[in-house]
């Protein structure tokens, strides 16, 4: 039960990340635990401190590197055009891996403009160290500007579940080919009126509303990276995966906001 979707023509992305935000000392037991659940996507950046947890669960589960995504994030001290080289190979360092899968302009900074970090982030791409690239919390200006570079963007991770809803970003981001990953998935539940929806359709699908609330986005073809340092919850979040959601029940949602 692994649901995945094309990131680009050649690379395919598992659609349920597990995000490590916040973990803090839970870092590494969460994302070990993650794994043997079968998460296949971890999301993690510089700013959360988790690299190393990262590397370090990853070899203790046995799990063979090519069988998992890891995302990471330039925070915004390492976006000038000088910096990004020494900033990725700092990362490789840190989690002991030869590649990232997916690395990501953290958020927008005056440090440098896109126009900069992104040539240089393709220089990254274009020496192996990184397999494909993106950005986060980008709206569409900034996507506009980052399109305009030539550089293949393929991915935007913005806050995305059923209280905050960024629909006119989601909607560019398809017409332009860049998959969406949607952070604080389960954050929210919406308001009075959408949880009445929820609670409909929880019990009609015999799970829970934040099961509800990933199969919602994973539906719409979003990448949910929810985050937990509850083994019960990892594992919960994980079966959204196998929630048969319908056209009608995406509708129901949508219509709720």
């Amino acid at each position: 039960m692994l649901k995945t979707i094309p990131l680009t023509a050649d690379i395919q992305i598992p659609q349920l990340g597990f995000g490590t935000s916040q973990l803090k000392e839970a870092a590494h037991a969460s994302i070990l635990h993650a794994l043997h659940t079968g998460y296949r996507h971890i999301d993690t950046a510089d700013m959360y401190g988790t690299h190393g947890a990262v590397g370090a669960a990853l070899r203790e589960s046995g799990v063979p590197r090519n069988e998992v995504f890891i995302t990471t994030k330039l925070w915004s001290h390492s976006v000038a055009a000088d910096k990004v080289a020494p900033a990725v190979d700092r990362f490789l360092d840190e989690l002991q891996m030869d590649y990232i899968d997916l690395l990501l302009i953290h958020w927008p900074s005056e440090e440098a403009q896109p126009e900069e970090t992104l040539p240089a982030m393709q220089a990254v791409l274009d020496a192996g160290k990184a397999r494909a690239l993106g950005v986060s919390n980008y709206g569409i200006d900034l996507l506009e500007r980052a399109i305009a570079t030539s550089v293949p963007v393929v991915n935007n991770q913005i806050k995305h579940n059923l209280e905050e809803r960024p629909d006119e970003v989601v909607a560019f981001c398809k017409a332009n080919g860049i998959t969406v990953t949607a952070y604080s998935p389960i954050k929210a539940l919406g308001n009075a009126a959408t949880q009445k929806v929820v609670q409909t359709l929880s019990e009609k699908h015999a799970c829970s509303p934040q099961q509800l609330a990933l199969a919602w986005l994973l539906a719409k073809g979003l990448i949910p990276i929810p985050r937990s340092t509850k083994p019960e919850n990892i594992e919960a979040n994980f079966r959204a995966q196998g929630i048969a959601f319908s056209a009608e029940d995406v509708a129901a949602l949508d219509a709720a906001a």
